[in-house]
């Protein structure tokens, strides 16, 4: 699909103009399957919510009250016939009137855009900051403490990830050595759990974990969320011998939830 005709189908998703049907197509063939796509796609939401919160410019009331003294002075110095003739000097108070108001918004809205850019690059910087610090405490192989802080960083500072952040959370949280590690990357998964690939990962995690810390975290994550597909899984758990009590009777436990 060329870009064009896939902004158009990811602006109508945003904007929820989209069948249920339409949107599953979405999300499964675009937004799961390529992280360019997903960047895209975060751009335009950006992009869009940024507009939202634009106000209509309307002319001030000074102006206004500028306008209606000028034609009130104009027609009391009329003559009280039945006929009001406006004179030149009406028209050029009305032409000064109208041309301050035009400036005024042109010059308002020239300077909302300066201080929406200024805001928008300020806020950038900050989000690509705190970004670096998480990916850098997250790869730090020599210390367990240090991943532990990334992921934390990714749960109290990251209002959106993008899907780097996604992408270096799930493999923490599938491939750290350190139990603390993977909880901590659960738990920040968990926030973004409204994006479906987020989603998928975790209910994938549950079957290859061997940690029962992190599997009882998993299933009660999981229960909450009320994850599709869940209730085989757990089925499959309550029923495999390897695994220690207390992670079998948690998957019970939910299947209760869920019943």
């Amino acid at each position: 699909m060329d870009k064009e005709k896939l902004e158009t189908l990811l602006i109508d998703y945003i904007d929820g103009k989209l069948s249920p049907e339409e949107r599953r197509m979405v999300e499964q063939e675009h937004l799961q399957r390529s992280d360019e796509t997903y960047k895209l796609y975060e751009q335009l939401k950006e992009v869009m919510q940024a507009m939202n919160r634009s106000s209509q410019l309307e002319p001030s009331a000074r102006l206004r009250a500028s306008f209606e003294n000028a034609l009130q002075t104009e027609l009391a110095g009329s003559n009280k016939g039945k006929t009001v003739w406006l004179t030149p000097t009406f028209y050029r108070a009305a032409a000064a009137v109208v041309l301050l108001a035009v400036a005024g918004a042109v010059g308002f809205v020239i300077n909302q855009q300066r201080e929406h850019a200024a805001q928008l690059a300020a806020a950038q910087e900050e989000i690509l900051k705190t970004k670096k610090q998480m990916m850098d405490l997250l790869n730090n192989q020599n210390s367990a403490s240090q991943r532990w802080m990334g992921a934390t960083v990714a749960y109290n500072d990251i209002a959106h990830a993008d899907a780097d952040i996604i992408k270096a959370l799930i493999k923490a949280m599938n491939e750290d050595e350190n139990s603390n590690v993977r909880l901590a990357s659960i738990e920040a998964l968990a926030k973004f759990n409204d994006q479906p690939h987020v989603r998928q990962a975790l209910i994938s995690a549950l079957s290859t974990q061997k940690d029962p810390v992190v599997q009882i975290a998993l299933i009660r994550l999981l229960v909450d969320m009320r994850a599709q597909g869940l209730k085989k899984q757990l089925e499959q758990i309550t029923t495999d011998d390897s695994l220690l009590p207390a992670v079998k009777d948690e998957a019970h436990a939910g299947l209760l939830k869920l019943s």
